[in-house]
């Protein structure tokens, strides 16, 4: 999976890019979507890894977090 979306090191470079603080002062985030009990799942664990040992910081919420309760 990983060669559809380059190298450790262009990913990071291309987060990077996107992340970096604006001229203005405002602050870029970057969102990752993940279905639960998907092969993109282990891979986002992964990549989670590799984005705490650059020393960004991340934080995982569960689509509950974000969109509500669901109905029932």
């Amino acid at each position: 999976m990983s060669g559809t979306f380059g190298s450790r090191q262009e990913e990071a470079q291309r987060l990077g890019r996107l992340l970096r603080p604006k001229h203005d002062g405002r602050q870029a985030h970057f969102f990752t979507v993940v279905a639960r009990d998907t092969n993109d799942q282990e891979f986002a664990v992964r990549y989670q890894r590799f984005l705490a040992e650059q020393g960004d910081a991340y934080r995982i919420v569960d689509a509950e977090g974000v969109l509500g309760e669901p109905d029932v």
